[in-house]
C-alpha cells in the first residue's frame, strides 16, 4: 500500500499541476511515462427510455503520455506525446449478448487496418498555461480517426482557478466556467456558444421548429492537491415543438484515468518547439484541434432516378391521400439534396403529365441551387401549358422552410418577364411578398433582394401602374407584413372601393398588436361609425375585429357596444356574437369589454336581444399544457338571407408562438337581384360575385374566383355539376431541421427531422332558385408525416435512431340556407373525420462492413370522429378518444 500510494504520489506531481504549485493547467515531471485508460461511449435513445434500452457503442484503450520537452524559461510551456494503445470496441448495452455486432470480430476488422494504424500513431500537444495551443498529427489520417484523438486530446486542457473564459477545443471556440473546489475542478462548457462550422439549418416558425438542449461537464478529480482522473459527460436532447413524441437524447461520455507510471525518455533540448518537433519526426504538421466534417459516404445507394422510379407509383394523383406518398415524397427530397441539377432536369424532362405536379413540389422543397436551378430550366412562364406546374413550384417555394436570396432574386427576375398567365403573374408576386417575410424573421431584412422586394410591393401600392394590381400588391403586403406598409393599408381601408378596402383591413388583421397603434385604431373607428364615408358591412366588421383583438381603449369599446342595435339587422347579430365570443374565449380585450358592460346605457336587453342568424363561434380542436388548437367561424348574411362571407381559421399555438394553420373564406355579393330581395345599405350597386380566399401555414394563397357578373354567374348556374374548387393542393415540407453536431468525444451526430403533407383544400358554392337555397361547402383533407433520424457515427460504426409519426385526417364545413322566408333557416355543421395515428420506432447498430441489429416498435391508435361546435348554445368541446392500442416490437435481430 505504502509502495502504491508513492506511485501515485510521483505520477500526480508530473502528470498533474499542482493547486499550490501551478495556477495554470496540468504539468508533466521529466522523464516519466504515464500509463493510463480511456474510453469514450455514447448511448442513444428516444428521450426518456433507460440506458439498458439504448444502442450505442464503447470505445476503449490504453493511452501512454510522456513530456517531451518543456520551455527552459516557463514551466508552463511543454509539448506532450500521447499515444493510444490496445484499443477495443463493444457494445455499451451488455444485454446485447448473441445479438452484439462486435461478437467474434476483432478490432483490426472492426476498425480497419489502415485506420487501426492512423490511430494509435502517436499526436503531440503543445501546452502554454494549460491551454492546447497547437495540436499535431500525421497528414492525411483519416478524418473519423483524427477526430477521435482530438477528443481525447481536448480533455488535457483545464484551469486549476474559478473563472470563465473562452477556449478552443474539438468543440469549437466556446465559452466555459471553470468552478475550483478543494477535491476537483469541474468545466461546464456552453455548448449553444461554440463557433464551428457546420451545415445544417431549421423552419423559422416555432411551432414547427426543435427545442434542443445541450450540457457538458467535465470533472477534474483532484487528491492531495493533484489531478486523478477526468470525466467528461455530454447530452443532446431534442423534441420537436409540435409533437413532443418525436424526441431524442444523446449521452457521450469520457473517462480518462492513471493506471501505473514508469520511467520514461529524456527530455528533447530546444528552445523552440518547432525544432523540436522537426527532430523528433518532419512528417508531424499542425492541423486544427477544432473537429473536422465527416465526409458523407453511401455504399450501394441507388441513383435518383432509381430511388424515383422505386417511388413513383405512390405520388400517383389517386394515392396522394395516403401517408405512404408523403413519406416517400420525404424521402426523396433528402436525395435530392445531394444530387445535380443534370440528373435532376433528366427526370422532370422524362415525367409523364400526371405525375409531374408532385416531382414539381419535391424537386422545389429540396432547396439546393442546383435543384432550383433545375426546375427554373425546366417550366416556362411564357407558356400557358405547364400553368398546372407553375403554380405547385409557386407555392412550394412560399411555403419553404428556410428560402435564401437566391430564391427571392430568381422570382423577383421572373416577376420583370412575360408571363402566358396573368393569374401566375399575380401568384409570383403573392410568393414573393411570403419570401420577404421568411427572410426577414431569419434577420435577412438587409438583403439585396428583400430591399428591392419591399421597393416593389410598397412602389406598388403608392402608384399601381394598373389599377386591378392594387389586390395583387395588397395580397403580397399580406404575406409580407411590412410595418412600413400600414400608412398605405389604412389609405386603402378607408377610401378603396368596396373589395380592395375589404382586403386592406384584413391584411391589418394580420398584423402583431404592437403595430395597431392609436393612430390606427383611429382610422378603424370612423370606417366603422361611416364618419366619412358608407362602407359594405363586410368592411367595418373587419375593422371593428382588428380594434376589439388588439388592446382596445375603453371608448373604443364602449362606442362599438353603443353603435349595436343601429346597425342592419344582420350585423347587429354578427356584432353582438362576436363580443360574446371575446367574452366566452377569454381573449385579452375580454377585461375591457366585461368593464365596460357595466354600464347600463352598453348592456341592457333591448341591446343583447337582436336576432338574425349570422354568427362567430370560436372552440379548442385539442388542448393540454403546453399547446392548444383552435378554430373559429365567423359567418355574416346579408338581409335577405344570402350569404355574404363565411370565415374558418385553424390555428396552432405552442408556448408563445403562434402558427395560422388554415383560413378558408368564402364571400358572395351582389345576389339580392336573383330573389327580388332589397340590398343592404352601401350594398346596392355590387356586381354579382362569389370567390374563395384561403391562407395556409401563414402564407397567403392567391384568391379564387367562381364567377364574377351576373352573366357569369347565370352560365355557371346552368352549367353546374357541383363539383368542388380546389384552392391549394399538393405536396408540403412543412418542418425542416438539419443538424451536424461535433460531440466532444470525437464522433459525428447527425439530426434530421422532416415533417410534409399530403393535402387538398377545395370549396364550392350551390345556389338554387327552384328551392331558394344556398350551400356553401369546405373541405380539407390531409395526409401528414414527421420523420427523424438521428445518427452517431464514427466512420467505422454507427448507431441510429429513426422515428415516424403518421395520420390521414379531414374536415369538413357545410353550411345551408334557406331564403324562402324570414327569419331564413340555417344548418352549420363541421365534421373532423375518424384519423388513424400510427408511430414507428427503430434503433440500430451497424458496422461499415454491413452488419448491423435492428429493433423496431410500432404503437396505433385511433382519433375519434365527432362534431365540433359551432355555435354558442352548443360550446361542448368534441370528445378525443384514444382507444387502447396493443404494441407491437419485434426484438433485435441481424439485417
Amino acid at each position: 500500500m505504502i509502495l502504491l500510494a508513492v506511485l501515485f504520489l510521483c505520477f500526480f506531481s508530473s502528470y498533474s499541476a499542482s493547486v499550490k504549485g501551478h495556477t495554470t493547467g496540468l504539468s508533466l515531471n521529466n522523464e516519466r511515462l504515464y500509463k493510463l485508460t480511456y474510453s469514450t461511449e455514447v448511448f442513444l435513445d428516444g428521450g426518456k427510455g433507460k440506458l439498458q434500452d439504448s444502442v450505442g457503442y464503447r470505445i476503449s484503450s490504453d493511452v501512454d503520455v510522456v513530456l517531451l520537452w518543456r520551455n527552459p524559461d516557463g514551466d508552463d510551456d511543454q509539448l506532450i506525446q500521447v499515444t493510444i494503445t490496445a484499443v477495443n470496441v463493444e457494445n455499451v448495452n451488455q444485454q446485447r449478448g448473441e445479438k452484439s455486432i462486435f461478437k467474434g470480430k476483432n478490432t483490426a476488422k472492426i476498425i480497419g487496418k489502415d485506420n487501426l494504424e492512423a490511430l494509435q500513431r502517436p499526436m503531440l500537444l503543445h501546452l502554454v498555461r494549460g491551454k492546447v495551443k497547437e495540436f499535431y498529427s500525421y497528414e492525411n489520417e483519416p478524418v473519423g480517426i483524427e477526430n477521435l484523438k482530438r477528443g481525447l486530446a481536448s480533455l488535457f486542457q483545464m484551469q486549476l482557478s474559478s473563472g470563465a473564459t473562452n477556449e478552443v477545443d474539438i468543440s469549437g471556440d466556446c465559452k466555459v466556467t471553470y468552478q475550483a473546489q478543494q477535491d476537483k475542478v469541474v468545466k461546464i462548457k456552453a455548448l449553444d456558444t461554440c463557433k464551428i462550422e457546420r451545415s445544417g439549418f431549421t423552419t423559422v416558425n416555432q411551432v414547427l421548429g426543435v427545442s434542443s438542449k445541450a450540457t457538458s461537464v467535465t470533472t477534474y478529480k483532484i487528491e492531495d492537491s493533484f489531478v486523478t482522473a477526468v470525466f467528461a459527460e455530454e447530452t443532446r436532447a431534442f423534441s420537436l415543438n409540435f409533437l413532443k413524441t418525436i424526441a431524442g437524447k444523446i449521452v457521450s461520455k469520457q473517462n480518462l484515468e492513471l493506471k501505473t507510471t514508469e520511467a520514461g525518455p529524456r527530455l528533447v533540448p530546444g528552445k523552440q518547439v518547432a525544432g523540436v518537433i522537426k527532430a523528433l519526426d518532419s512528417k508531424y504538421t499542425a492541423i486544427p484541434i477544432v473537429g473536422q466534417v465527416l465526409p458523407k459516404t453511401c455504399k450501394g445507394c441507388p441513383s435518383l432516378a432509381e430511388h424515383w422510379q422505386s417511388i413513383r407509383k405512390h405520388l400517383e394523383p389517386d394515392n396522394l391521400s395516403k401517408a405512404e406518398a408523403v413519406s416517400s415524397f420525404l424521402a426523396f427530397i433528402q436525395h435530392l439534396r445531394t444530387a445535380k441539377r443534370e440528373e435532376i432536369l433528366q427526370i422532370l424532362k422524362a415525367e409523364k403529365k400526371e405525375v409531374l405536379p408532385q416531382l414539381v413540389d419535391a424537386v422545389t422543397s429540396a432547396q439546393t441551387p442546383d435543384a432550383l436551378e433545375a426546375i427554373l430550366d425546366f417550366l416556362d412562364f411564357k407558356s400557358d401549358s405547364s400553368i398546372v406546374l407553375q403554380e405547385r413550384f409557386l407555392y412550394a417555394c412560399g411555403f419553404a422552410s428556410h428560402p435564401d436570396e437566391e430564391l427571392l432574386r430568381a422570382l423577383l427576375s421572373k416577376f420583370k418577364g412575360s408571363f402566358a398567365s396573368n393569374d401566375i403573374r399575380e401568384t409570383v408576386m403573392i410568393i414573393i411578398g411570403a419570401l420577404v417575410r421568411k427572410l426577414c424573421q431569419n434577420d435577412g431584412c438587409k438583403l439585396k433582394a428583400v430591399v428591392e422586394a419591399k421597393k416593389l410591393i410598397l412602389g406598388g401600392l403608392e402608384k399601381p401602374e394598373k389599377k386591378e394590381d392594387t389586390m395583387m400588391y395588397l395580397l403580397a403586403l399580406k404575406n409580407a407584413l411590412l410595418p412600413e406598409g400600414i400608412p398605405l393599408l389604412l389609405k386603402y381601408a378607408e377610401a378603396g372601393e368596396g373589395p380592395v378596402s375589404h382586403l386592406a383591413t384584413t391584411v391589418l388583421q394580420r398584423y402583431d398588436v404592437s403595430f395597431i397603434t392609436d393612430e390606427v385604431k383611429k382610422t378603424l373607428n370612423r370606417i366603422y361609425h361611416q364618419n366619412r364615408k358608407v362602407h359594405e358591412k363586410t368592411v367595418r366588421t373587419a375593422a371593428a375585429a382588428v380594434i376589439l383583438k388588439n388592446n382596445p381603449s375603453y371608448m373604443d369599446v364602449k362606442n362599438i357596444l353603443l353603435s349595436i342595435g343601429e346597425l342592419p339587422k344582420e350585423m347587429n347579430k354578427y356584432m353582438l356574437t362576436f363580443v360574446r365570443d371575446i367574452l366566452n374565449f377569454e381573449m385579452p380585450s375580454s377585461k375591457m369589454i366585461r368593464r365596460v358592460l357595466k354600464e347600463m346605457v352598453a348592456h341592457n336587453y333591448d341591446r343583447f336581444s337582436k336576432s338574425g342568424s349570422s354568427s362567430t363561434y370560436t372552440g379548442y380542436i385539442e388542448r393540454s399544457p403546453h399547446a392548444a388548437s383552435t378554430y373559429s367561424l365567423d359567418i355574416l348574411y346579408s338581409g335577405s338571407g344570402i350569404l355574404r362571407r363565411s370565415n374558418l381559421n385553424v390555428f396552432q399555438y405552442i408556448g408563445k408562438a403562434d402558427l395560422h394553420g388554415s383560413q378558408v373564406v368564402i364571400e358572395a355579393q351582389g345576389l339580392e337581384s336573383l330573389i327580388a330581395a332589397t340590398p343592404d345599405e352601401g350594398e346596392e350597386n355590387l356586381d354579382s360575385y362569389a370567390g374563395m380566399s384561403a391562407i395556409l401555414f401563414d402564407v397567403q394563397l392567391r384568391p379564387v374566383t367562381f364567377f364574377s357578373g351576373y352573366s357569369d354567374l347565370m352560365s355557371k348556374m346552368l352549367s353546374a355539376s357541383g363539383d368542388p374548387v380546389s384552392v391549394v393542393k399538393g405536396l408540403i415540407l412543412l418542418i425542416d431541421h438539419s443538424q451536424d453536431i461535433q460531440l466532444q468525444s470525437g464522433l459525428k451526430a447527425n439530426m434530421e427531422i422532416q415533417g410534409g403533407l399530403a393535402i387538398d383544400i377545395s370549396g364550392s358554392m350551390e345556389f338554387s332558385l327552384w328551392y331558394r337555397e344556398s350551400k356553401t361547402r369546405v373541405k380539407n383533407r390531409v395526409a401528414v408525416v414527421i420523420t427523424s433520424d438521428v445518427t452517431v457515427d464514427s466512420s467505422f460504426v454507427k448507431a441510429g435512431l429513426e422515428s415516424r409519426a403518421e395520420t390521414e385526417a379531414g374536415l369538413e364545413f357545410i353550411s345551408t340556407v334557406q331564403f324562402s322566408q324570414y327569419p331564413f333557416l340555417v344548418c352549420m355543421q363541421m365534421d373532423r373525420a375518424e384519423a388513424p395515428f400510427r408511430k414507428f420506432e427503430t434503433k440500430y447498430e451497424r458496422l461499415s462492413t454491413g452488419r448491423g441489429y435492428v429493433s423496431r416498435r410500432r404503437k396505433e391508435s385511433l382519433v375519434a370522429g365527432c362534431e365540433l361546435p359551432l355555435h354558442q348554445e352548443n360550446s361542448e368541446m368534441c370528445n378525443v378518444v384514444f382507444p387502447p392500442q396493443p404494441e407491437s416490437a419485434s426484438s433485435g435481430g441481424w439485417f
